[in-house]
């Protein structure tokens, strides 16, 4: 144990690590929890031959014990939590500051959904030193707000879909409230008004929303009135927007990954265009549709906005691209690791969850393992520098697909719904996993 404990200080601190985390708090839940856990055990023993030189900490609720719930399993030790909805665990930020420092976690790791999109988590956890396992709350701020995002897209001369505040560019990644009243709809009028010089159809958004919610295709004047009322309704509070509609298109996003010294790189791209009521349903990488050439201007576009807004750690940058015409927009920044980034890891070689904790360490990229044998080079353990504007990636390793298997009840308008399931098994097998998130 303590030969594994000198080794891992050794690791970090020899690859510029600036701090060590032993003890990580997962402040989610199911299939999330479950793949963090399993991610950083990977690496663990793959890099030390231990899996002790990483304690994981989980929250579970009563419910998820008494379903045995896997992810408690595979961890090292669980702290209950009270259930009913997220807000009061796994979105709870003060809660899950709380349990972090009872555990004297070293570390947080949010995951998706919940609180992993909230600034407040990362500023309350520095606050009492202890890591966050994602972006910092001011980049946060900036990508993570729609009409923000579109705005510093627009800066760093990413093309972006005619909207409602079209042309507004900013130096920095301050934005003037000036700048964003001007891209903001408060009022049915405004909206009109933008319309006009926008034109139909067109999408309603909020700039808060996602996973459907907050969301309006229109075509027409009457539509828009109509559709502004609904989306003030799905998120209250929220500033909205319009833009222009994207027919013909593909749903096309870039994982990135930056530390904390400057360094952005991408890690080639996803074709998630197969939805069903805003929600992705399957997701494949690398992408296809799009001849190589555009790709790169994608993967570039996004390397330049996440170096703009300093971001450091692990994001998605997401594009419409129309199959007829060969052009592409800017959609939207995710500053938080998605659900469907193993796609990502399987066409690369690089374990997400173990960049992530090894950037909040502090260790350049250029000096991981995983991210120098994406990168080709002959000594995977070394820690030279990787010039990451003109070094070669290795092409990616075959095709990757991955599906959710959803239900709707379609006597009950198409709700969502678990039907009564009998026996499901998944046989996982190298490349193939199943996994039932809880729901």
């Amino acid at each position: 144990m303590a030969g594994a404990e000198i080794q891992y200080e050794n690791y970090v601190l020899s690859r510029g690590g600036t701090r060590i985390i032993r003890k990580i708090l997962i402040a989610n839940n199911g299939l999330g929890a479950v793949k963090a856990i399993r991610s950083l055990r990977l690496w663990e023993y793959e890099t030390f031959r231990t899996h002790d030189v990483l304690h994981v900490v989980c929250m579970a609720t009563e419910d998820d014990l008494k379903a045995n719930a896997e992810y408690i399993r595979l961890a090292d030790e669980f702290v209950v939590v009270e259930g009913g909805s997220n807000r009061n665990n796994y979105a709870n930020v003060d809660l899950i500051v709380k349990v972090a420092r009872r555990c004297e976690a070293d570390a947080v790791w949010p995951g998706w959904g919940h609180a992993s999109e909230n600034p407040k988590l990362p500023t309350a956890l520095a606050y009492h030193d202890i890591a966050f396992l994602g972006p910092a709350a001011s980049s946060m701020d900036a990508v993570g707000d729609k009409i923000c995002a579109n705005i510093l897209a627009q800066s760093c001369d990413v093309d972006v879909i005619p909207w409602s505040g079209s042309g507004l560019t900013v130096p920095g990644i301050s934005i003037p409230e000036e700048t964003l009243r001007l891209a903001t709809l408060r009022t049915v009028e405004e909206a009109e008004a933008s319309a006009l010089k926008v034109g139909f159809p067109l999408m309603i958004k909020a700039s808060e929303g996602g996973g459907g919610k907050g969301i309006r295709m229109v075509n027409d004047m009457e539509a828009l009135r109509a559709g502004y009322v609904q989306v003030q309704a799905e998120v209250p509070g929220s500033p909205i927007f319009i833009q222009q509609l994207s027919t013909n298109s593909r749903h096309l996003e870039v994982q990135v990954v930056a530390d904390k010294h400057g360094n952005a790189i991408s890690l080639y791209g996803r074709d998630c265009s197969v939805q069903r009521r805003h929600q992705k349903i399957i997701e494949e990488g690398p992408v296809t549709v799009a001849p190589r050439e555009t790709c790169e201007q994608l993967e570039r576009g996004a390397v330049r906005l996440a170096k703009k807004v300093g971001y450091s750690g692990v994001g998605t940058v997401e594009y419409l691209y129309n199959i007829t015409t060969g052009a592409y927009s800017f959609l939207e920044v995710n500053p938080r690791l998605q659900v469907e980034h193993p796609v990502t890891e399987t066409i690369t070689g690089v374990n997400l969850p173990a960049v992530q904790l090894q950037i909040a360490m502090g260790i350049p990229l250029h000096k991981m393992p995983h991210i120098r044998r994406f990168y080709g080079q002959p000594d995977p353990m070394g820690v030279s520098p990787i010039d990451f504007d003109t070094a070669p990636q290795n092409p990616p390793v075959g095709h990757c697909m991955a599906g959710r298997v959803t239900a709707e009840d379609p006597e009950s308008g198409f709700k969502p719904t678990s039907g009564a399931i009998h026996e499901l098994h998944f046989r996982s097998l190298p490349g193939v996993t199943g996994n039932i998130p809880k729901p």
